[in-house]
């Protein structure tokens, strides 16, 4: 890293719960204080969806998207852009293999199967280029069973459990099973948490503070809150976000 790229700051930032609320769109004060923020130093995104969930909650569209943030990086950072220039793919299939990734599916769907919720819906099991991302009660829940199940995890563990259970079945698979969110957990290779980002930063800046909501041990931002390479800042909300934002900048 040369000296003055030492000195550079960055702003990297979690979605969910970070920059909207969960699953929610950003609202336009957030949007426009984010364009502010931008106009001081750079800013980056990532997030463990799919480009396509960020597209819904960040903006109108992926190049509206790619036009307020310096960096994007979806599923961890197996998809990133800087402008339009689009990061090489990674993909779990090639990594794994389909056989050793469809003995996890099944065992998640018989697992899931004998689990008694107070609601179940559809949509379990979402394969994205670097991830499984699984869920108890379904992806396809309303906002009001989202947030039903967020609270009944709370208090069951109903994700603890299962992913305690997924580390010891497949401890030989050198796999992450990692809670994020309200109502899911996602499934990847070690080394492909958030940090994978960081290989198309850290050379750039010296500097990269990241924000997240999920930074305790066994969330999704844990591992790059804690990385050398970032001073981590863990928040509540969009709101805590803005402030603790405010007191780095200003």
């Amino acid at each position: 890293m040369t000296g003055s790229a030492a000195k550079k700051q960055l702003l990297l930032f979690d979605v969910d719960g970070t920059l909207t609320l969960p699953r929610q769109k950003i609202t336009p004060a957030m949007k426009a204080f984010m364009q502010e923020v931008r106009k001081k130093v750079p800013i980056a995104v990532v997030g463990g969806s799919d480009i396509g969930k960020i597209v819904e909650q960040l903006g109108d569209s992926l190049e509206d998207v790619l036009s307020q943030y310096d960096y994007v990086f979806s599923e961890n950072g197996m998809v990133g852009y800087h402008g339009d220039v689009k990061f090489p793919v990674t993909d779990l299939g090639d990594y794994f293999g389909e056989q050793k990734l469809q003995k996890v599916v099944n065992f998640c769907l018989k697992y899931m199967g004998d689990i008694e919720l107070p609601v179940k819906c559809g949509n379990f099991i979402e394969r994205r280029k670097g991830m499984l991302n699984v869920s108890p009660i379904g992806r396809s829940c309303s906002q009001k069973h989202r947030e039903e199940f967020n609270e009944y995890d709370k208090v069951h563990g109903i994700r603890a459990k299962m992913v305690e259970t997924l580390e010891k079945e497949f401890a030989d698979y050198k796999m992450r099973f990692v809670i994020g969110g309200q109502i899911s957990f996602d499934v990847f290779p070690e080394g492909w948490d958030k940090t994978y980002c960081l290989q198309y930063l850290a050379d750039k800046f010296g500097d990269i503070h990241f924000f997240g909501d999920k930074t305790s041990p066994g969330g999704n931002d844990y591992d790059i809150f804690v990385d050398e390479r970032t001073t981590g800042h863990t928040v509540s909300g969009p709101d805590d976000t803005k402030a603790k934002i405010s007191a780095i900048i200003n």
